[in-house]
């Protein structure tokens, strides 16, 4: 069950930051603390993986500043974060023999995070007067958050 509760939260860092969840787990299964090995998602954790990963969620922390970048809730941005949560949610539940009902909880973690995080950036950038620091604190979130939901799978 402890698997499935971390599915689902990674895929609701997908839904804040669709590339920090599968960085996250990339670089999880590359250290060995998610066992992928034998497993259809064994490429999360071959050598240049983590790397493209990372790279990638490095532009989308960039790209998510400007102004010209479109919602998250548009459909290929959601989509995106929809595919996202359900490919990180699967490997952190074949790491525990689950992989579907990974995937499953994956997904939906992942539009549970992207509704009540445009919501939240919403109200904290009303709050702070400014979208900006309301994008730096849900970049933090997304973050810490991916680190700590892989290194709880491990235990």
């Amino acid at each position: 069950m402890t698997l499935i509760l971390l599915a689902i939260l990674i895929g609701a860092v997908a839904g804040l930051r669709a590339m920090t969840a599968p960085a996250a787990v990339s670089w999880a299964a590359q250290l060995g603390w998610l066992d992928l090995e034998g497993s259809a998602l064994a490429f999360m954790g071959w050598r240049y993986t983590p790397w493209a990963f990372s790279l990638l969620a490095l532009v989308e922390l960039v790209t998510d500043q400007l102004p010209t970048t479109p919602s998250r809730k548009v459909p290929v941005q959601f989509g995106a974060r929809i595919v996202s949560g359900a490919l990180c949610g699967a490997a952190i539940g074949a790491a525990g023999g689950m992989p579907a009902a990974g995937l499953i909880a994956g997904a939906a973690g992942a539009v549970i995070g992207t509704l009540a995080g445009a919501s939240v950036r919403s109200m904290l950038a009303a709050a702070f007067g400014s979208d900006r620091p309301a994008a730096l604190v849900e970049d933090a979130v997304a973050v810490i958050g991916a680190f700590l939901i892989v290194w709880g799978a491990t235990t």
